[in-house]
């Protein structure tokens, strides 16, 4: 397989696009967590499932993160490593690049489960009421 400049150079723009979706779903974690911590310092009953989910989720998003950083680290490396005509090297660091992007990606969809089932449990909630 022929790997050139412009291989890797093709995720940067999906990797960016992926570390700004991981950011927004960790935010949208933070929002929950503290109007969460709100309503149980006013007096709601405590939420423990709830909370153990979120800071299962919170890992989660934080590992996602490194491995996409990571990602996007070896991909730069492999272009590095291209540019200085170090060709095996470089589909190294590429083939890193991509089995990491994978585990971010496989992280992600288990975080996605994680919040739909946060959902589900709010949703019966409501239905009791």
């Amino acid at each position: 397989m022929e790997l050139s400049l412009t291989t890797p150079a093709l995720l940067f723009p999906a990797l960016s696009l992926l570390l700004l979706a991981y950011t927004n779903r960790f935010l949208a974690v933070a929002s929950v967590i503290r109007q969460l911590h709100a309503q149980i310092k006013g007096g709601m009953p405590q939420y423990h499932e709830e909370l153990a989910s979120l800071r299962h989720r919170v890992r989660l998003i934080q590992q996602m993160q490194a491995m996409g950083v990571l990602s996007l680290f070896f991909c730069v490396l492999c272009m590095f490593l291209l540019f200085a005509g170090w060709i095996f090297p470089g589909k190294i660091a590429f083939a890193i690049a991509l089995v990491l992007l994978l585990s971010s990606l496989a992280l992600s969809v288990r975080e996605i489960q994680l919040s739909s089932d946060a959902l589900n449990l709010h949703l019966s909630d409501l239905e009791k009421q």
